[in-house]
């Protein structure tokens, strides 16, 4: 680890405990053990909103299939917290964090007024899209699809992203071509049909490449079966077409309460036009996970969303600092006691055996630093007696664990909110690497609810 990385740290903690084998002995948990008694009382699981809190309950439903944006959570899910919240026609629902906007399209087809942000171009994109297609009539996706289809042999190839490394090795000559000219023709395509075509040309441009989507990566896989973007358009537009039958089913497709949705940075709201202030957030931030989706979108970004690897690497370092390549600001320091004794932790074990990745203490640092501005700027613009419900995810690096939960909510609760309740929805497990050093524990993935006094 090099010196100007470990500013986070103090001098003083330079005193190390071992016990002569390389381990850390007695890790300091005071402050940790210290939140979960705090906490205890308004600790409840609900083991069967486990698999709500991910895409999985979006995967058969019309228009939410459409497009596997794996981070968001379901529908029935956003369901669940507006009944139990009597969410309606007379709130306004804000998602700070929207990815493809599933707590934004459930607000919509329920008559809600709602609004969104992302720093993502992706997720506001997608967002913006899936209600426009509510106000489609069935055959309409495959006459403008057709008509895009008739143009492509003499289309010209449109301009990309072709900089980025990963853009170099992730398709044959063949596809590449293809996806350009696809570009370029449903470009020229009239609305709606231009965004809802450039949806279904998204969904299908990893399947098309030598790569896959894979926890923090996009990574490559030169022997992977890969398709041409025709077979898999001819089918996506199938499967939209099938949706627009289904929705006189379902009666989502006549609700006037379209979204607002802008790329933005919920650390600082002040230039979104919110039409009042909002009386229910309902949102998942990035996890504290490593995770960078500037890479694992970085196919999508690259042909529809950023020129070159420079917009790309400026998205990377706007975005909430949750991803290993996270720079230290001037001014950082840590917002509670606990991160720092996670941080002092790290550092002396660092001091024994250097770190699987000398950039987690950084990360985290960053992170809650980030977060902590979020939770400022929410109590500024909801409205009194709002209610928050945000899905996080604790994490354990180094054998440290990191309530992310725990930390967040008494951050909310000196900034004002009353911290109601947090619902375990899950427990994972830990790396096989993790739990060979470290041990088994079982990781909360929560939602953490607080309300505006």
């Amino acid at each position: 680890m090099k010196s100007e990385q470990l500013s986070i740290f103090p001098e003083e903690f330079v005193d190390i405990e071992s016990n002569g084998n390389g381990n850390v002995v007695d890790s300091n948990e005071y402050f940790r053990t210290k939140l979960e008694r705090k906490y205890a009382d308004r600790l409840y699981e609900n083991l069967k909103i486990g698999s709500l809190v991910s895409y999985q309950g979006n995967k058969n439903l019309p228009l939410l299939r459409l497009y596997r944006y794996k981070e968001a959570f379901s529908y029935q899910f956003v369901r669940d917290f507006f009944n139990e919240f009597n969410i309606s026609k007379k709130d306004y629902v804000f998602d700070p964090f929207c990815g493809m906007g599933t707590t934004l399209f459930t607000s919509c087809i329920n008559g809600i007024s709602s609004i969104g942000t992302d720093k993502l171009p992706t997720g506001v994109f997608i967002a913006q899209t899936l209600p426009q297609l509510l106000t489609l009539e069935p055959g309409s996706i495959l006459k403008a699809y057709e008509e895009a289809k008739r143009r492509l042999p003499d289309a010209q190839e449109a301009e990309i992203a072709e900089d980025v490394r990963i853009m170099k090795i992730a398709f044959s000559p063949e596809n590449l071509s293809a996806l350009r000219k696809w570009k370029t023709v449903i470009s020229e395509s009239p609305q709606p049909f231009k965004d809802v075509l450039g949806l279904l040309y998204l969904s299908v441009i990893e399947h098309c490449s030598y790569t896959s989507k894979d926890g923090q990566f996009l990574r490559y896989l030169p022997q992977k079966e890969i398709f041409t973007p025709v077979e898999l358009l001819d089918k996506k537009v199938v499967e939209a077409e099938q949706d627009l039958l289904s929705l006189q089913k379902l009666g989502w497709n006549k609700f006037p309460s379209y979204p607002d949705v802008f790329q933005g940075d919920t650390r600082d709201l002040s230039d979104i036009p919110f039409k009042r202030e909002p009386t229910f957030i309902l949102t998942s931030p990035p996890y504290a996970n490593r995770y960078d989706y500037t890479r694992s979108y970085s196919l999508e970004l690259c042909f529809n969303f950023v020129n070159n690897f420079d917009e790309l690497k400026k998205l990377r370092f706007g975005i909430l600092r949750s991803h290993i390549e996270s720079k230290e600001e001037e001014g950082d320091s840590s917002p509670h006691e606990a991160l720092t004794e996670i941080l002092e932790n790290l550092y002396r074990k660092h001091q024994i055996q250097k770190l699987n990745n000398d950039r987690i203490p950084i990360m985290l640092l960053a992170y809650f630093v980030d977060m902590h501005k979020v939770i400022k700027e929410w109590y500024r613009i909801c409205a009194r007696d709002s209610v928050v419900a945000m899905v996080v995810d604790n994490v354990r690096f180094e054998g440290e664990h990191v309530p992310v939960d725990l930390i967040l909510s008494d951050l909310a609760e000196r900034e004002g909110f009353d911290v109601e309740k947090i619902i375990v929805a899950r427990y994972k497990g830990n790396s096989s690497q993790q739990m060979g050093k470290y041990g088994r524990f079982p990781v909360r993935e929560s939602i953490t609810v607080w309300r505006k006094k």
